[in-house]
């Protein structure tokens, strides 16, 4: 059994290429930092997930994604500066920045600036975003829970980082910023 790690500890355990887990806005959630090919293998392979699928990037705010922002139109900036921070995941085309296990097999790449205060301290301390996938194997439930966690993947995990769920009843609406279109309500 994994014991829960504070913040500073957490952020040592992804700079060394670990996955960890943590308490999101919904369901805890997977962590790990996404320009490393080794920790993200490693998630996948721990979720069971078709790297086709990609994953959902956080981070603390809006300036954290410029990296991936920087060749995005004027005016597709201004329904992500709307609606961040939030439970809002946008699709935004890809610019070449995205890992290819980030991306999966879309021409879009998922990002959320979190307003979960743990999440958001999580990103400010590593210094940019992080994956964020549910903390679960394929087909099954998300963890809600620290325990629930540990039970699921123990020793698989680099750490669990101590704290509380943000209090939302579903994961984040997930739209494609082109074309407005919802992928998930």
């Amino acid at each position: 059994m994994k014991s829960a790690i504070d913040l500073e500890a957490a952020v040592k355990a992804l700079q060394t290429g670990n996955v960890i887990a943590c308490p999101t806005e919904a369901v805890w959630g997977l962590s790990c930092d996404p320009d490393n090919d080794e920790a993200l293998t490693h998630l996948m392979r721990m979720k069971d997930r078709d790297p086709a699928k990609g994953v959902i990037l956080v981070a603390a705010n809006i300036q954290q994604f410029q990296p991936w922002l920087n060749q995005l139109p004027l005016e597709l900036h201004a329904p992500l500066a709307a609606s961040w921070p939030g439970p809002n995941t946008w699709l935004v085309p890809d610019n070449g920045r995205s890992h290819a296990l980030v991306r999966g097999a879309h021409q879009r790449v998922a990002l959320r600036v979190t307003d979960h205060p743990l999440m958001k301290a999580l990103c400010e301390a590593f210094g940019g975003p992080l994956v964020s996938t549910s903390a679960n194997r394929a087909g099954e439930p998300p963890a809600m829970s620290a325990a629930q966690v540990n039970e699921i993947f123990g020793e698989e995990l680099g750490a669990i980082l101590a704290g509380e769920l943000g209090g939302q009843e579903r994961p984040s609406t997930i739209r494609d910023l082109v074309t407005g279109k919802v992928m998930r309500a």
